[in-house]
């Protein structure tokens, strides 16, 4: 059988956290190779630099759903990511709009330390960006980005060394 199962699953330890520490951000044009094997990225050559954005704790995220349709068989992943940026400004403001004009890939780190891929080929765009001022002295001043995008299959997982190169 072409896809035969390869493993069963274990219950693990409860040592996993939620949440998105940072991530990196670059034009999906601007990735000229990826090698990766059994879900893991172990190389990538991109011609341009990844963007790294720090992130407010408890505010950011990505999740994917997989989508399986037997009557046509297909399956996809329908990606997002969610990034919360505080404080209106200029520079902040122009930096959005680039966003809003390409396809994006990211290159996320968890807060339990683990790498994903996320828009490896297709790429995630800059839905509908909301900023505001907020209202009371205590709300936030500053912006939230949705990025949406579609990919043949879940995030393939980064290796620590490739993340490590990200930060060169």
């Amino acid at each position: 059988m072409a896809c035969a199962l390869t493993q069963g699953f274990n219950l693990d330890c409860r040592d996993s956290i939620g949440g998105v520490k940072y991530l990196y951000i670059i034009e999906t044009g601007n990735i000229s190779s990826i090698t990766e094997a059994s879900g893991v990225v172990t190389a990538l050559t991109l011609a341009g630099t990844p963007r790294r954005y720090n992130l407010i704790r408890d505010t950011s995220n990505f999740s994917e759903t997989l989508t399986v349709s037997e009557q046509n068989g297909t399956v996809f992943a329908a990606q997002s990511v969610e990034i919360v940026i505080n404080k209106r400004q200029a520079n902040t403001r122009n930096e959005i709009m680039l966003l809003a004009k390409n396809n994006l890939t990211f290159f996320i780190v968890d807060n339990n330390g683990k790498g994903w891929m996320i828009g490896r080929e297709f790429g995630l765009v800059l839905g509908a960006a909301v900023t505001g001022s907020g209202m009371a002295w205590g709300d936030r001043n500053g912006y939230t980005l949705p990025f949406a995008g579609n990919e043949k299959e879940l995030a393939p997982e980064i290796a620590a060394d490739v993340l490590a190169t990200l930060a060169a």
